[in-house]
């Protein structure tokens, strides 16, 4: 946007466009797979940390195989009973496969929470955050003023300009945060599915999908956070035109704040919802 001359005006702009950009690029982000993140650059070196940890995660396969055995048969004697040894033999291969086919089980599982967040954009209606403006109103009455009555109004803009800043790169953080999660899932998985071998130690892989799971969740609950407060957020805070300049410039940056806050604690608070959700 260019500058309007008024420094006053230029720094709640600049903030606002901050704002409008970072909650664009959510949208964006929200709506990516892993694979292709920055230009899939990240995504090659995890598949190959995986394809390299899948070496360890098979000879922990068989450590845990050989745990579970013996902490769940009273004697070797009992895998001489058939339905005992079929019984191993199908747990050691499907926590094989699990090993072997982690990453392609772990992408449909995201690709499922994907269709979901498309279709809560499309039941919705809407595709993209609603874009804050500064009102016009503002933009004349803080134009109308003198140097010495512009005065309070630069503290009022500079403090709500850094809050606004400040709370969009919270808030996108919190979404990188869940992509940095999702690559270390990926990267270290077979070393958890490596537990499903034992029966003793099954309960570390359960946790792990589920976790994961709940990673790949929070993308649905932050695309329904940044939905509802679409629709709470369509109509601009508003402005009583017969208060003082100051006045309305306070009212204006108060409330907008108060919204970009609702936004930001509900994309902070999305890994616990998910959790209390699934119990974790």
């Amino acid at each position: 946007m260019a500058s309007s001359g008024n420094w006053i005006t230029d720094n709640l702009n600049n903030a606002i466009n901050t704002w409008n950009d970072k909650l664009g690029e959510i949208w964006g982000l929200i709506t990516q797979s892993p694979e292709n993140f920055k230009g899939g650059g990240i995504w090659n070196v995890i598949v190959n940390i995986n394809g390299a940890v899948q070496a360890i995660g098979l000879g922990l396969l068989v450590l845990f195989f050989v745990v579970g055995v013996m902490k769940t048969l009273g004697s070797f004697a009992e895998l001489k009973r058939p339905e005992i040894a079929v019984k191993m033999f199908i747990r050691f291969i499907l926590a094989k496969a699990a090993i072997t086919y982690g990453l392609e089980l772990m992408m449909a599982l995201f690709r499922i929470v994907q269709g979901l967040m498309s279709t809560i954009m499309g039941a919705s209606g809407i595709g993209g955050g609603t874009p804050a403006v500064l009102p016009q109103s503002i933009i004349d009455g803080i134009n109308s003023l003198g140097f010495l009555a512009s005065i309070p109004l630069w503290a009022v803009t500079l403090i709500g300009g850094l809050f606004i800043t400040v709370l969009s790169f919270i808030m996108i953080m919190s979404v990188y945060g869940r992509f940095f999660r999702l690559y270390l899932y990926t990267a270290i998985a077979p070393v958890p599915l490596s537990t499903f071998a034992g029966e003793p130690s099954q309960n570390v892989g359960k946790a792990f999908i589920k976790s994961y799971c709940a990673v790949c969740l929070e993308g649905a609950i932050i695309v329904l956070a940044c939905v509802i407060f679409s629709v709470f957020a369509s109509a601009p805070p508003a402005v009583d035109t017969a208060a003082p300049v100051v006045t309305q410039v306070w009212s204006y940056v108060g409330e907008l704040i108060f919204n970009m806050l609702i936004l930001v604690g509900a994309v902070k608070m999305a890994d616990r919802v998910v959790r209390e959700m699934m119990g974790l």
